[in-house]
Order: structure tokens, then sequence, then C-alpha cells
């Protein structure tokens, strides 16, 4: 791979199929796919930099849920820190390695990743806190409204 290659791209975009019913994370959410995708996207020159970027969200992401836990007093919140823990240790790692010369790949390779990581934290830990904080400031879990359209048709009557 030449020096400013790009692997091609991972099919990693936000949809509705990650939408949770609890808006403050469902748009951190959001946040999260863009600040991965731009470390997929990334060019070598770029991508200690949009890695960086990903770092910040990350750890305001993962305090912010963090906070929501220990705030509410969110039962099973020692599994769902775990695995926050253990990301922000992998990115900081890689970041580590970049500073010493490693190859640009390996901040992809933490992308690819997360791309296979994040689906189902936010189907299982994610949903569980999104429903906790919901019911516990609305008084009921959220209803998901979650569009499925295929590309290049119109939506049924």
């Amino acid at each position: 791979m030449t020096q400013n290659a790009v692997p091609a791209p991972v099919d990693f975009a936000w949809s509705d199929e990650f939408l949770l019913g609890y808006g403050p994370m469902d748009r951190t959410h959001e946040e999260f796919v863009s600040c991965v995708r731009a470390v997929l996207d990334a060019d070598d020159a770029s991508i200690a930099a949009a890695l960086a970027a990903f770092a910040e969200h990350a750890e305001r992401h993962f305090g912010e849920e963090d906070a929501w836990m220990s705030e509410t007093k969110f039962p099973p919140a020692d599994c769902h820190v775990g695995e926050h823990a253990a990301v922000m240790k992998s990115v900081r790692e890689v970041q580590g390695a970049l500073s010493q010369g490693a190859p640009a790949a390996l901040a992809r390779d933490l992308a690819n990743e997360l791309v296979r990581w994040f689906p189902g934290h936010a189907d299982y830990l994610d949903s569980a806190l999104a429903h906790w904080m919901a019911k516990q400031q609305y008084g009921g879990k959220p209803v998901v409204l979650k569009r499925r359209l295929a590309l290049g048709t119109a939506p049924g009557p």
C-alpha cells in the first residue's frame, strides 16, 4: 500500500437502525459513527488527527453515559463502563503506536473493530441504558420508529 492509499470503504454510516429512542444518546451515537467514518476515510497524513478527534469524542461520549449510569444507579453499569474503558485503552494504545511511527493501517484496523463492536454494544448495553434513562426522565420506555427504505425506492402508502 502506498503512503496515502486508503483501503476500500467499509459500509458504516448513520441510519435509523442505530436509533434507541433517547435523544441525547442518539445524537451522540450519530457523532460516534461520523468520527469512526472520519478515521476510516482519512489518508495516512491525517489519520492521527482523525483518531485524536475520535478519542476526544469517545471520552466525552463514554463519560456522559458513565455519569448517567452513576447518577441514576443503573443496575448493570459495571459491564457497560468496562466496555467503555476497554475501548479507550485500545484507542490510547493505537495513538501511542502511531506517535512512535506505526503505520496508519493500525488506526484503520481499530476503526474497523469499532465498526464491528458498535452495533452489538448499542443493541444490548446502550439500548438498556436508553430505556432506563427514558423511564427516569419520562416515566416509560421510548418508542422507536425505524424507516426501512431500500435505496432507490419511494416509501409505500
